[in-house]
């Protein structure tokens, strides 16, 4: 079971610490309007990822069955998913860093009230494909996530949602200085490289025997 929860924070950190326009959008709410309103958004985004790990893990455990006698070639697959995935991660963040571009984030308006920035960004969040994706290669190519029954599913979703929440609160909470360090070009650099790291890590742990 603990180690459903740790590959959980993992997992939620490996895809809550690239520093791209939801962070910056969290970021602005936080610094136009208040702690509140920009801890709201962070947890919806935290809420969004721990229902997508949650998903992924409930549909690995209900497919065991039925994937058991390919398990070994689909852990091959899902380590290269993670490993395109890792790819692709490091692909965008060293050329937006040779451009010297600046993700593009929604302007925000309208969302000055805690419960609206939470419901505008669960939707934001649950619209990315990549994050379904990603918690379902990962889920697969894990004995003790695809596995495993309810309560491995539920525990790895939880890890998700703290290491998601956490990351997102500091965003939040961190003010101008470390705002700006984050999204700045070597802040997004640092943190881009960091995440394919963690998601290629990852992949590797999938293709060892456990």
């Amino acid at each position: 079971m603990s180690g459903a929860f740790l590959a959980g924070l993992v997992a939620g950190y490996g895809v809550a610490i690239p520093v791209g326009a939801i962070a910056i959008l969290i970021l602005g709410l936080s610094a136009r309007t208040s702690f509140r309103v920009g801890a709201a958004a962070a947890l919806a985004v935290a809420t969004a990822d721990g229902l997508y790990a949650a998903a992924a893990a409930l549909g690995g455990a209900s497919l065991a069955g039925i994937i058991a006698p390919v398990a070994g070639p689909l852990r091959v697959v899902a380590a290269a998913v993670l490993l395109g995935l890792a790819a692709h991660g490091l692909w965008r963040t060293w050329s937006t860093h040779r451009s010297r571009q600046t993700p593009t984030a929604p302007v925000g308006r309208g969302l000055s009230t805690p419960g609206r920035a939470y419901a505008a960004l669960l939707a934001l969040t649950l619209l990315n494909p990549m994050t379904v994706l990603y918690f379902t290669a990962l889920v697969l190519g894990r004995r003790d996530t695809a596995d495993a029954g309810p309560g491995a599913a539920a525990l790895f979703a939880a890890g998700v949602f703290l290491a998601s929440a956490s990351w997102q609160l500091l965003i939040a909470g961190g003010g101008t200085m470390v705002g700006r360090a984050l999204t700045g070009p070597r802040g997004r650099l640092v943190t881009g490289l960091v995440s394919s790291a963690l998601i290629a890590a990852l992949a590797v742990a999938a293709l060892l025997p456990g």
